[in-house]
């Protein structure tokens, strides 16, 4: 395995303690403490704050729209790193699975976005910042499952130097088709990263969830 499933950092209230837990995946050349920071503009005080971290800060090597058999093994590797998170929430310390909030920025919320599409259940809340589902254009979706109204919430720059809004629009139909409730937000001529409405949108969403 190129990631090291058991490389992750906490925040927030003790695992054992939380009534909710939020999975944060980083994005490329960023840190598991790089994206915990974003645990303090989370206003609901009920949650743990997990986050694991890549091998050398990268989840794969090359563009999420580069065709998929170019990051490999990384790519698996970092899927597995997710389901091996998820797997040990579930056993270890009994979260169901509406308990579960995903969050990523740019490259993380790309793997946790495909991650979620291939894994579809009720969670507590989806918010993919800066990401889009992987794969070349034209890639099959053929997902299946439903997210049983799980609240999904993408939001993008419509001119973003890695992720075209195309790709942030055509992930928005595709959850929406497996039965998500998701609120998509392109914000113009911002840059590459995450700002104060899109956390208040999560905020927003969590508070309703």
């Amino acid at each position: 395995m190129i990631h090291n499933p058991n490389n992750i950092r906490t925040a927030g209230k003790p695992l054992e303690e939380a009534s909710k837990v939020m999975i944060m995946v980083h994005g490329r050349g960023g840190s598991a403490n790089d994206i915990l920071s974003l645990a303090g503009h989370i206003n609901d005080t009920d949650f743990a704050f997990i986050a694991p971290e890549a091998q050398s800060n990268t989840w794969y090597p090359y563009s999420f729209l580069r065709p998929t058999q170019e990051n490999e093994p990384y790519l698996s590797s970092a899927l597995d790193v997710l389901a091996s998170l998820r797997a040990r929430l579930q056993a270890d310390f009994n979260f169901k699975m509406p308990q579960v909030y995903w969050l990523g920025f740019s490259q993380g919320a790309c793997l946790l976005l495909e991650y979620i599409a291939r894994n579809p259940t009720q969670y507590g809340g989806v918010f993919g910042l800066s990401g889009g589902l992987i794969g070349p254009e034209g890639t099959p979706r053929n997902y299946e499952g439903t997210f049983d109204n799980t609240p999904i919430f993408l939001g993008c720059s419509d001119h973003d130097s890695h992720v075209p809004k195309e790709r942030v629009l055509e992930s928005e139909g595709i959850f929406r088709g497996m039965g998500a409730e998701v609120t998509a937000k392109l914000y113009p001529n911002f840059p590459h990263s995450i700002n104060e409405d899109e956390l208040k949108i999560v905020n927003l969403l969590i508070a309703g969830s």
